[in-house]
C-alpha cells in the first residue's frame, strides 16, 4: 500500500476515525465503508469537502432488537439527507443483493450490467488483485490460518 502512496491505518489499534483526521486533517477525498451501521456517521464525517462515501457493507447495521431493516431505511434517508446538503460532498449505498426477492428480473439485469463493468475493468487492467498466496484446496484449513493471521497482504487463493 505505501508503494502505491496509501498510508494505511489499522483499524484494529486505536481510534481510526481520529487517526485518519491526524493524517488529513482536512478530510479525505474518499471513504469506502464496508461495515454500516453508527460508523457510517464517522465516515462522513471524515470526508473533505467534494468528498464521496460509498457505504456497501451491513455488518453492523442490525440495531438492539435485532431488526436489520430499520437500520438500513435510517442508512438510506441519512444518504438521501447527506445528498441534498449543499456542501459538494456525495454519499452513496450499495447493495449487491437488494430487489433479488422483489424484482429477480430487475435485480439480474442490474447484476449483470455491473459484472460487466468489472469485467471490463479487470481486462483494460484498471483493477488487480495482489495475491499475498496460492494454496491447493487441500490445504484450505492453512489457508484460512494465513488470512485470519494479518500477517500477509493480499488475497490468498485457492486452486483446485
Amino acid at each position: 500500500m505505501r508503494e502505491r502512496g496509501v498510508l494505511p491505518v489499522d483499524y484494529r489499534t486505536g481510534d481510526v476515525a481520529a487517526r485518519v483526521r491526524e493524517l488529513a486533517p482536512g478530510g479525505v477525498d474518499a471513504v469506502f465503508d464496508h461495515v454500516g451501521g453508527r460508523g457510517v456517521v464517522d465516515s462522513w464525517r471524515l470526508l473533505a469537502p467534494g468528498g464521496t462515501l460509498v457505504s456497501y457493507g451491513s455488518a453492523s447495521t442490525r440495531d438492539d432488537k435485532g431488526s436489520k431493516q430499520w437500520p438500513v431505511l435510517k442508512l438510506l434517508g441519512r444518504v438521501w439527507l447527506w445528498n441534498v446538503l449543499p456542501n459538494g460532498r456525495r454519499a452513496y449505498f450499495f447493495n449487491v443483493w437488494a430487489g433479488r426477492a422483489l424484482a429477480k428480473n430487475r435485480f439480474r439485469s442490474r447484476l449483470r450490467a455491473d459484472l460487466t463493468k468489472v469485467f471490463a475493468a479487470l481486462q483494460r487492467g484498471e483493477v488487480t488483485a495482489q495475491i499475498a498466496a496460492r494454496l491447493p484446496l487441500t490445504r484450505i484449513a492453512d489457508a484460512l490460518r494465513l488470512a485470519e493471521s494479518g500477517t500477509v497482504a493480499g488475497k490468498i487463493v485457492l486452486t483446485p
